[in-house]
């Protein structure tokens, strides 16, 4: 089923971007909005302990388990936000390779973002979307 995401793209930004600067859907569609996915496996534990890319793995992996829940797939993400518990700038470019690459073609508008601390013990990357369908 085609996605009722559109991607926009501008001529007029700078093109370093590895995304779309921004996304519409039809005024008709249902939104959903994800709470930030987080790099928990089905007992709770997290997983990766200090690894920002096995993190973000899951992450992607629990939001296409809760976009599916809701009837959408990743193609239906209008945009995304990417927490990375790290003031490096190379933890933030890991979690960011992992998601992006996540995404193949469909590169939502995404928020890339350095942060102090997250919710869940060893925590060291969320994800959050909004997709729709």
């Amino acid at each position: 089923m085609p996605s009722s995401v559109t991607l926009v793209r501008s001529s007029t930004l700078s093109d370093v971007a590895e995304y779309a600067y921004a996304a519409t859907a039809p005024a008709d569609a249902r939104l959903i909005f994800l709470a930030g996915s987080c790099p928990l496996d089905a007992d709770g534990t997290t997983v990766g302990v200090g690894d920002y890319a096995a993190q973000a793995a899951q992450c992607v992996a629990n939001m296409r388990t809760a976009l599916g829940d809701a009837g959408a797939d990743i193609e239906d993400v209008i945009s995304t936000r990417v927490l990375v518990a790290s003031s490096r700038q190379a933890d933030l470019v890991t979690a960011w390779e992992v998601v992006r690459a996540a995404f193949g073609d469909h590169d939502a508008p995404s928020t890339l973002l350095g942060v102090t601390v997250l919710g869940y013990d060893d925590q060291l990357v969320e994800v959050e979307a909004v997709a729709a369908v």
